[in-house]
């Protein structure tokens, strides 16, 4: 079965690269509060996730989704989905496939209830769909050591990288005017970890343990 990681990831390269080269195309399936609330344009609450302001925004977005969503390996398949799909068999992907999605639409209610009568506010991005995916594999692995190809030889725990990728975001939302939803990170961060708590209790037992484990 091919990864929803995977599929996923090549929607979203195909849509965004045809946006760049298509501005009507991108204003139509940009997020704006205001047509969604005042045009019952309510279908870009979801399409803007596949559309991103850049060729950068976008490679950030994917090489997240894709070192923290499915890895296929010669020692076996790692990431979250691979988790689902170990923990829940045949509804894995199925669980895999409701918290993206529901990380893009819980993820747009900070802007809706700032923007909700701003016609000029439009966003574009995965953030909050790949801010879920992220932080639901922290709450199951928080100590696993991950390494990046920009900084080699350097391993990062997925709970660090977790802590400097929210103030990163932070940091731009308050910096950036670039129609990237940075809010987005923490409504689908927050997202993420209920979601993954709510379908699979003891994943909040499992984390206290292995906090705890880290100071004996």
């Amino acid at each position: 079965m091919i990864p929803l990681t995977y599929v996923i990831i090549g929607i979203t390269v195909a849509v965004s690269i045809w946006c760049f080269n298509n501005r009507e195309l991108k204003y139509r399936l940009t997020f704006s509060p205001y047509s969604a609330r005042h045009q019952n344009k309510w279908f870009n609450t979801i399409t803007h996730a596949f559309v991103h302001a850049d060729y950068i925004h976008l490679f950030f977005n994917m090489f997240v989704l894709y070192s923290f969503g499915y890895q296929n390996s010669s020692y076996g398949a790692f990431g979250l989905e691979a988790d689902y799909v170990n923990f829940f068999g045949g509804f894995g992907q199925l669980w895999y496939g409701l918290l993206y999605f529901g990380g893009i639409l819980f993820a747009t209610i900070p802007a809706f209830y700032k923007h909700a009568d701003n016609s000029n506010y439009l966003a574009v991005g995965a953030s909050g769909a790949v801010s879920a995916v992220l932080f639901a594999s922290i709450i199951l692995n928080p100590f696993n050591s991950i390494q990046f190809i920009f900084l080699p030889g350097v391993p990062i725990y997925s709970i660090v990288f977790g802590a400097l990728y929210l103030i990163y975001e932070v940091y731009m939302s308050k910096k950036a005017k670039d129609n990237i939803a940075h809010d987005a990170h923490f409504s689908g961060a927050i997202f993420g970890v209920l979601f993954t708590i709510a379908i699979r209790p003891e994943t909040f037992t499992e984390l206290i343990t292995q906090i705890a484990q880290q100071f004996n």
